[in-house]
């Protein structure tokens, strides 16, 4: 394990680092920051993005030498004191660990979908902006076995610090896709034989209804202003049984709930 040690807040190996919080706002083509020991972890065995280096307190070096050891021998590996880390960062950086990855290409959503197996299921997001909301998506999205993520072109970037974070790395092993913008969502879904079950408090039939067919496809949208009318009118509509005088969720809670039944629930025979 070779450590290049970092005392100069504006050494030039370390620019992708600098000024976290600023850049991540206005993105980073095509890099992304990865942070905390069990999002790096993911990182390193992640077979959807690669790290692209290090940057990581000098007292958490050594409790992280496994993980260090996994990663291809082209990855350079930073150190710094924690003064040095919070200057570089612009903010205090508790955890100590940091990485730049790389994004991969992100395939045609028509690509992903067609790339699935006979038995699928996924999420479908619309205009979902809170990047907390979008971290959690991803997350229950893995633990329960959604097969890729579909956003539409509303959507907040699944690669901000933030929602890689919220997600506990989920967003870099979910495979996902971006619809452009105007895209039929509802429309490819249904070309590629997905049954669309589209989540409000209008829903036609409850969740304990609803069963799963081969392919399915939860479809959330933002809090608020929920999915647009026209696509509630194409698509199989499912509401979550409240309490009086309560009629919605935190939106990924709701896919947590909503997966979790569809990943459990006895298949309908097609």
């Amino acid at each position: 394990m070779v450590v290049a040690r970092i005392d100069d807040p504006a050494d030039p190996r370390i620019a992708p680092y600098r000024d976290v919080r600023e850049r991540d706002l206005v993105g980073r083509q095509g890099l992304f920051i990865a942070e905390g020991e069990v999002v790096l972890r993911v990182l390193a065995r992640s077979r959807l993005h690669r790290p692209v280096s290090l940057l990581i307190a000098e007292k958490r070096i050594a409790g992280l030498s496994e993980i260090i050891d996994s990663l291809p021998g082209d990855v350079p590996i930073y150190a710094a004191g924690q003064d040095v880390m919070d200057a570089v960062v612009g903010f205090p950086i508790h955890r100590g660990i940091l990485a730049v990855g790389q994004r991969v290409a992100e395939p045609e959503p028509e690509a992903l979908l067609a790339s699935l197996p006979r038995e699928a299921l996924v999420l479908v997001l619309s205009g979902i902006a809170n990047h907390d909301n979008m971290g959690g998506l991803f997350r229950n999205a893995a633990a329960f076995g959604a097969d890729a993520v579909v956003l539409d072109s509303d959507c907040c970037d699944p690669l901000y610090r933030k929602a890689i974070r919220v997600s506990v790395g989920a967003v870099l092993t979910t495979p996902f896709a971006r619809m452009a913008p105007g895209a039929d969502l509802l429309g490819l879904l249904e070309g590629h034989g997905f049954e669309a079950i589209a989540l409000s408090p209008r829903g036609q039939g409850t969740l304990a209804q609803a069963t799963r067919a081969r392919r399915s496809a939860v479809v959330l949208g933002a809090e608020g202003p929920g999915l647009a009318e026209d696509m509630l009118a194409r698509a199989k509509t499912v509401r979550i049984p409240m309490a009086d005088g309560f009629d919605s969720l935190n939106v990924a809670v709701t896919a947590g709930i909503v997966l979790h039944h569809l990943a459990f629930a006895a298949r309908r025979s097609d």
